[in-house]
């Protein structure tokens, strides 16, 4: 399943790594001679150590150290091109694949693996500057960009945005897939969003599956023209370029915060894994079809163009490096977690006392006192 190249695509970077800007990405072009070197190697030392997380943590759930993981393999320069457009004061909200927009902002991945272990109810204060307003993972669909829509609203009504200072006014950007575009919340923000005017960026990365349903299935017309019914504004860009996933992103976010009101980006990526490790894509996809989005990986992409540039060996391996230090990190103080008493899960359940609660919990109790019996 590899569609045809839409002809409002914005690509800068071919698969091959060659620069080969599309029609569509001509206007965005300065955005992208205004990086520096060093913004360019640090986009894609970004999606490294990301991948190299993103496997360590998949190694993990399969150990037994995480109930569950959502991998973000093959997504990477979609999230890393448009958190990288993103500026401190602007509010980040994540679906639950977010991984390198979450710790690019701040977050602390081990923060991400304790949701992922069970061992917090949120992972992370986003009250916390130390995690950039990067808004806590929702794994609910599309109920987050319920939240976004309703920060962004709030910034209108506290005069955060379109005051002509740059450095000053605020944006919102929420990210959502394929599958959580047909939720009802989705549309119900966009309507909210267009009427209040809110600074907000939609990003929807169409990762080509909602979990087995193929994207086919659920839209019988390209996902970024339903932002037109709602008067708003969107850009389709290839999510496995991160050069133009910055500059689509970075304009965007841009004509938010000036006030412009909010815009909607689809980035055409693939999820090269499963949904989450609970998920077998064997069962619903072909060798064939994953084959031929690997030949479009982003970050070979990515090392292809900087290495036509003069990028050394030694700048690759030192990212290499460090992204495997990272990877090790991660595994060892997962490691070092331990787990929650058996009588947490019974908090938080009802705001008041229940019956039904309180005799599971006596039971609870009483039954691992007796294994406790049996080891003395």
């Amino acid at each position: 399943m590899t569609p045809p190249d839409d002809p409002a695509l914005v690509r800068v970077l071919a698969a091959d790594g060659t620069f080969a800007p599309t029609p569509e990405a001509e206007r965005f072009l300065p955005l992208i001679d205004a990086l520096t070197d060093t913004d360019l190697e640090t986009f894609y030392r970004d999606m490294v150590v990301v991948r190299a997380f993103d496997r360590q943590a998949t190694h993990l759930q399969r150990q037994g150290q995480l109930a569950l993981w959502p991998p973000s393999l093959g997504q990477e320069a979609a999230q890393v091109g448009s958190v990288r457009a993103t500026r401190p004061q602007d509010h980040l909200f994540p679906s639950y694949r977010e991984h390198v927009v979450a710790t690019t902002r701040g977050v602390d991945p081990i923060d991400i693996i304790r949701v992922m272990r069970g061992l917090s109810h949120g992972g992370w204060d986003p009250t916390d500057p130390a995690n950039g307003n990067t808004h806590i993972y929702t794994l609910v669909l599309g109920s987050h960009t319920l939240h976004a829509t309703g920060y962004g609203m709030g910034m209108v009504f506290d005069g955060r945005c379109a005051t002509g200072d740059p450095n000053r006014d605020e944006a919102v950007i929420v990210y959502y897939g394929d599958g959580a575009s047909s939720q009802g919340d989705v549309h119900e923000a966009m309507v909210f969003a267009n009427t209040y005017q809110t600074p907000q960026v939609f990003f929807l990365q169409n990762n080509q599956w909602a979990i087995s349903v193929p994207v086919a299935t659920q839209s019988r017309s390209p996902l970024h023209a339903r932002a037109a019914g709602y008067g708003m504004p969107s850009t389709l860009v290839d999510g496995n370029d991160v050069l133009a996933s910055y500059a689509v992103s970075k304009l965007a976010l841009d004509e938010a915060r000036a006030g412009a009101g909010p815009r909607a980006i689809e980035a055409m990526t693939y999820r090269m894994g499963a949904h989450t490790t609970s998920d077998d894509p064997t069962k619903y996809r072909t060798s064939d079809e994953e084959q031929s989005w690997a030949q479009r990986d982003p970050i070979a992409r990515m090392h292809a163009y900087l290495r036509a540039r003069g990028a050394s060996d030694a700048f690759f391996d030192e990212v290499d490096a460090a992204a495997a230090a990272y990877a090790d990190d991660v595994r060892v103080r997962t490691n070092a977690l331990g787990g929650l008493e058996a009588s947490t899960m019974f908090a938080h359940v009802y705001s008041e006392p229940h019956p039904l609660m309180v005799e599971q919990e006596r039971w609870t109790a009483e039954y691992e006192a007796s294994f406790a019996g049996g080891a003395a």
